[in-house]
């Protein structure tokens, strides 16, 4: 079984390699300082604004999320029972994880920045006859104006877009009950990870849109879980997400090298 590593990496002659890897610190931008108060901004909310439409094409700008979708899924209802729990999830965009988790017994609040989104979002669950509360709103805001807690969040693929994971982290905790579970999931920061997100799906594939990702907003798993445990989170496992060029494929690793997700627990306060 080859990972999306393995065959990109096997494109390139071994001095090349060499030669990528001594010139890639001089390449790529600093990574983002940890502990700037800074959240998802204007031009980032609409750089998804522009491309809102897409949101349930399978083969669209956010035909990765699709593919992923059944390997975050998998892993936090293996992870944990939802039956008779309140979640929140945050940076829900089109509503592609929210639908996937929502049943009789689970009760489902999703929230993003971009309105065009959210619009999209709850056209697609009419369709479906769903009942999930989505909600143009930012996290901060909500933190403000609402007083619930909940029993699991969810934060996928949001962290590489904001300047500040802590501060989100911190946000995303604010809102959680006691012992609830909450899960994160981003890009490692490495060469690889920047090769194959960046290089390879933005540039050579077409996979995703120019401009998607920012290396310098990667984070390692190491870091991360640093954060995590500052503010008082378990980290209860930790798997990669990888890419099989044979079947097409995304599926569930211990290797983090590139996808990562996190399941972590709240202690009490």
């Amino acid at each position: 079984m080859f990972s999306t590593a393995a065959v990109f990496t096997a494109t390139l002659s071994a001095p090349d390699l060499r030669a990528f890897s001594m010139s890639f610190k001089d390449l790529m931008p600093p990574p983002r300082v940890i502990g700037q108060n800074i959240s998802l901004n204007d031009k980032e909310v609409q750089k998804f604004d522009d491309i809102s439409y897409s949101w349930w094409d399978p083969e669209g700008p956010f035909k990765p999320l699709h593919m992923l979708n059944p390997v975050r899924v998998n892993f936090i209802k293996s992870s944990i029972d939802l039956k008779n729990k309140y979640l929140i999830d945050v940076g829900c965009g089109g509503g592609l994880l929210c639908e996937e988790l929502f049943s009789k017994t689970t009760k489902i609040k999703g929230i993003d920045m971009s309105n065009e989104a959210i619009e999209f979002a709850n056209t697609h669950q009419t369709l479906r006859n769903l009942d999930i509360d989505y909600q143009n709103i930012s996290l901060d805001k909500l933190i403000k104006d609402s007083k619930i807690k909940y029993d699991v969040l969810t934060c996928l693929e949001l962290i590489e877009h904001v300047p500040d994971p802590e501060k989100l982290i911190q946000d995303c905790i604010s809102v959680t009950k006691n012992e609830s579970d909450l899960f994160f999931s981003t890009l490692n920061r490495n060469l690889i990870s920047y090769l194959i997100s960046i290089v390879g799906a933005e540039y050579i594939f077409n996979i995703l849109p120019r401009g998607t990702h920012d290396y310098k907003n990667f984070i390692k798993p190491s870091e991360f879980c640093k954060i995590l445990r500052k503010n008082s989170l378990e980290v209860h496992s930790i798997k990669g997400i990888n890419y099989n060029f044979i079947n097409k494929k995304f599926y569930e690793s211990s290797n983090p090298i590139i996808n990562y997700i996190i399941h972590c627990k709240k202690n009490n306060d």
